[in-house]
């Protein structure tokens, strides 16, 4: 099979966007795509594109793609269409991967692009109602508050406000059970969420981008506690885009600037208890992912992750061996997944902070990873990043994701 590279990716700002559509989104990704991978349009032998919220938002239904790459240019060629949820722009990653060491295309595009701001703020939040078994909508929640239990609020601190994401609810419980598995804390929580406000004040693509310390983290509108505002991942506008070529096809690129896709794992979750954190979906993706590239967490030079809330960074740190289990509050308070620490994560300042549209935000986390190991993050860059992991999760099911995927790229193009 083919070696697979990374030879350009393109990114809208995130933000709030009422007045333009997934089409314009995506045709600002693909285009910028395009000319940082130095090609037409006709160079493109096949495209994947992920979207998960037009079908409930615009009534857009099975031929998403298919309508914004018309208006990119693109017909006659093969268009896939994925929706996996918040993995869905990982997944049409994955798949492009797929494609290209099958040896059915030589160049291939990925692109996800999502609009999530309607001027009915319940109808946004709608979109992750069905992220889940909508017909286990009761028993789920209940399962989920028995894990929190005997742990709350701090005198005067508030349970929570209204509206929110139901996964808010979802990620308050796992942080409830954490704390009280291994002690980590709320300060820990707020240390992660402050820390990529600084990363995000030098994304220029970010939706926030302005500095909070800790105290300002905690003394923020509560969500669903242990969850202040800012420890939790905005709504979102936003698209993002690579173009990936085989060993072969790279002879016609730039090869100084290409990154090598080392590996691409999907996974599914299983059942398991949630003190079985060993068996975790990121967890077992990560080993795989990790034997087949040949190396290992101590060999990453940057990684971006799926911060939906703060919490979700500590136990993805952990899921992704950077520390052990229990210990990703005690690294993050302590500095080691900040610029210039032992492992920054989400230089780009992370979901909570650049944003998250959800069928964007995988294709996000690879043209920050992408931008990094060229050189080119500027105020932000990881100095001497060879290598990097981006993990991205989707849904869920039972006590963790029902979609993960990882991704490994190195500088290295031989």
């Amino acid at each position: 099979m083919s070696d697979v590279y990374v030879v350009g990716v393109g990114m809208t700002p995130f933000g709030k966007f009422l007045d333009r559509s997934v089409k314009d989104l995506t045709r600002e990704a693909v285009l910028a795509a395009l000319a940082d991978a130095g090609i037409g349009r006709d160079r493109i032998d096949a495209a994947f594109f992920a979207n998960a919220a037009q079908p409930v938002l615009d009534g857009q239904f099975m031929i998403g793609g298919e309508i914004a790459l018309r208006g990119c240019g693109f017909s006659g060629i093969p268009i896939v269409n994925v929706e996996n949820a918040c993995a869905s722009a990982s997944t049409a990653f994955h798949l492009a991967v797929g494609q290209l060491k099958a040896g059915m295309a030589e160049v291939v595009l990925a692109v996800g692009a999502e609009k999530m701001y309607d001027a009915d703020k319940a109808r946004s939040f709608a979109i992750f109602d069905g992220a889940w078994d909508v017909h286990e909508v009761a028993a789920s929640t209940q399962a989920l508050l028995a894990l929190g239990e005997g742990v709350l609020p701090p005198p005067g601190r508030p349970e929570g406000s209204s509206p929110r994401s139901v996964f808010m609810d979802i990620y308050a419980a796992l942080a409830k059970f954490h704390m009280k598995s291994y002690g980590s804390t709320e300060r820990q929580l707020a240390a992660v969420a402050s820390k990529n406000h600084f990363h995000a004040t030098m994304n220029p693509l970010s939706q926030f981008r302005n500095p909070m310390t800790i105290d300002e983290v905690l003394a923020a509108r509560m969500i669903c506690w242990p969850l202040t505002l800012p420890m939790c991942s905005p709504i979102s506008d936003g698209a993002a885009a690579a173009v990936l070529v085989t060993a072969e096809g790279l002879r016609h690129f730039n090869r100084s600037r290409a990154v090598k896709v080392r590996a691409s794992v999907l996974a599914s979750g299983r059942d398991r208890s949630a003190a079985e954190v060993d068996r975790h979906i990121t967890h077992l993706a990560a080993l795989r992912a990790y034997e087949r590239a040949g190396v290992g967490p101590q060999e990453m030079s940057v990684a971006e992750v799926h911060d939906a809330t703060a919490f979700a960074e500590v136990v993805q740190t952990e899921n992704l061996g950077f520390c052990a289990f229990g210990e990703g509050g005690v690294i993050a308070e302590r500095g080691d997944t900040r610029l210039g620490g032992r492992i920054p994560v989400n230089p780009s300042g992370g979901l909570g902070c650049k944003g998250h549209p959800i069928g964007a935000t995988g294709l996000a986390q690879i043209h920050e990873l992408v931008v990094q190991l060229r050189g080119e993050a500027g105020a932000r860059q990881v100095q001497g990043a060879r290598m990097g992991i981006a993990e991205n999760g989707g849904g869920f099911m039972g006590v963790e994701e029902a979609a993960a995927c990882i991704t490994i790229l190195s500088r290295e193009a031989a």
